[in-house]
């Protein structure tokens, strides 16, 4: 069964467009909307009209308004559609946004990663209705130095790894972040190492882009049904049964109430910001 209404794909910066995965969400019968907000797309004035969101990744901090305004607009979209039960999918900044619009927190990880890498399924994904299906580990793409460092009380963890806890989430019944990459092609991640080969200069920068070249196709056999999956909560968001919270590793749940004011947003995180302003992350 195909969407009523299209969703509504929100692309953070030109070099990270929804690519495959928005093939992938067409091939199951939906219809897109996508506004490419870093080309001057406006964002919608509501969700009304959309059956699903989808927000991707941009090479900006979470709560960098200075650098790209719209960020606000975006952070109050994504506190909308999880106060209507509106399904979202978050990828990598998408995610972060998405756990800071419940009430989230995002920082400078403790190290940052890039390429193909595995990530370790968790509990709540074995009933998880995108999740469930997956290999215990599943191929990604990563390429983020900022990572989510406290869920929303309202989330649950789907995913983990070593150097990042914060792998996969879903908050509530309908929205799901992922912090790695599973849009990506071969030519969008050759611009990214291009684009920061400064940053990478103490990496092996060759072969972090040869293995993330060719874990595309495996990439596609994982992660095409998942937003077939996604299609399909779109089109029926009541067949989606709620959560139930579970401890999250490390106790790194967050209990403060959604944060919708950009200005109290900047103002309590903006040396966090600074910190993590210009560096490479997709």
């Amino acid at each position: 069964m195909a969407p009523s209404a299209p969703i509504l794909i929100l692309e953070n910066a030109d070099d990270a467009p929804v690519a495959r995965l928005g093939e992938w969400l067409v091939e199951a019968g939906a219809t897109l909307d996508v506004r490419r907000l870093e080309s001057g797309d406006e964002l919608p004035a509501s969700l009304a009209g959309h059956a699903a969101a989808v927000v991707l990744g941009g090479g900006m901090n979470a709560y960098d308004d200075q650098r790209a305004p719209y960020l606000a607009g975006v952070r109050q979209l994504l506190s909308t559609a999880l106060a209507t039960e509106l399904p979202v999918l978050g990828v990598c900044l998408g995610a972060q946004l998405l756990a800071v619009a419940a009430g989230g927190r995002v920082s400078l990880g403790t190290a940052p990663e890039y390429g193909a890498q595995l990530v370790a399924k968790r509990q709540a994904a074995a009933t998880d209705p995108l999740f469930r299906e997956l290999p215990i580990t599943p191929d990604v793409l990563q390429w983020h130095v900022d990572e989510v460092v406290a869920l929303p009380a309202s989330a649950v963890q789907l995913a983990a790894s070593p150097a990042c806890e914060q792998q996969a989430f879903r908050i509530g019944r309908l929205a799901w972040g992922v912090q790695f990459h599973i849009e990506t092609t071969p030519e969008i991640v050759t611009e990214w190492a291009r684009h920061d080969a400064a940053e990478l200069a103490d990496f092996d920068l060759d072969s972090i882009l040869a293995r993330s070249i060719a874990v595309h196709d495996d990439l596609a056999e994982v992660w095409r049904p998942v937003a077939a999956r996604f299609v399909e909560v779109a089109a029926d968001p009541g067949s989606v049964a709620g959560t139930r919270t579970l401890p999250l590793a490390g106790g790194n749940t967050s209990t403060a109430a959604p944060i919708t004011d950009p200005a109290a947003i900047r103002a309590a995180l903006a040396a966090e910001m600074q910190a993590a302003r210009g560096h490479g992350q997709h």
